[in-house]
């Protein structure tokens, strides 16, 4: 009997971890304006763009799964904070999307895509701007936790991981044309508002995300 109520305890005990594995958001952190935009549970504000759904939430964490998907945070933002806890499987590839508009299919063609890679064939690794700035060093190894904050300001847009700063990508684009509610070839990249979005890449690929905090500036 004794045995018994050691293992419940252990698997409590366990239980507990795995709950706790999910950060929540400090006093400090909601008076400085942060909010969650994920529960942990469901995918309430979320919204995948393909013909059926290729992301299911295990362990509090948003799992990527099969073919081509992305999933959209359905709120148009402009300037803002994100920060999110991103995990990919040994040759996955995956990507975090700012600014981007709703597209019903497809790899999003507006806004920025933060690359999620670390063995990927891809040479272009976690941290880089994807077309733009090329990283060739992943900051993290497979199947790792990784913290991306991402900053969109302006025409600016800030990338950190996990607290270190990669750069500050100033978008020349906007600087020779102003942006119109119109996207055009020219200014599709900088979209004034857009959808932060999810990627999942390929069925060999397994991205995790939790932690998804949001402030607006």
């Amino acid at each position: 009997m004794k045995r018994v109520c050691i293992a419940l305890l252990s698997i409590a005990a366990l239980t507990l971890t795995a709950a706790a594995a999910s950060a929540q958001l400090t006093d400090e952190q909601k008076n400085d304006g942060w909010i969650s935009i994920f529960d942990g549970k469901t995918l309430t504000g979320w919204k995948s763009n393909e013909k059926y759904e290729g992301f299911e939430i295990k362990d509090g964490a948003i799992v990527g799964k099969g073919n081509r998907n992305h999933l959209y945070y359905m709120e148009e933002l402009q300037n803002f904070e994100l920060k999110l806890d991103v995990k990919i499987s040994k040759g996955g590839n995956s990507g975090v999307y700012v600014k981007s508009q709703w597209q019903d299919e497809n790899w999003p063609v507006t806004g920025f895509e933060l690359q999620v890679n670390s063995s990927h064939s891809d040479p272009v690794k976690t941290g880089s701007l994807y077309n733009i700035i090329k990283l060739f060093k992943a900051p993290h190894g497979d199947d790792e936790w990784f913290t991306y904050h991402l900053i969109c300001k302006g025409r600016t847009l800030e990338v950190r991981v996990d607290g270190e700063l990669l750069y500050i990508y100033d978008d020349p684009v906007e600087k020779a044309a102003p942006v119109s509610e119109k996207i055009t070839e020219q200014n599709k990249r900088i979209s004034q508002k857009g959808y932060i979005a999810l990627q999942q890449h390929d069925p060999k690929s397994i991205p995790q995300f939790k932690n998804i905090y949001l402030k607006k500036l």
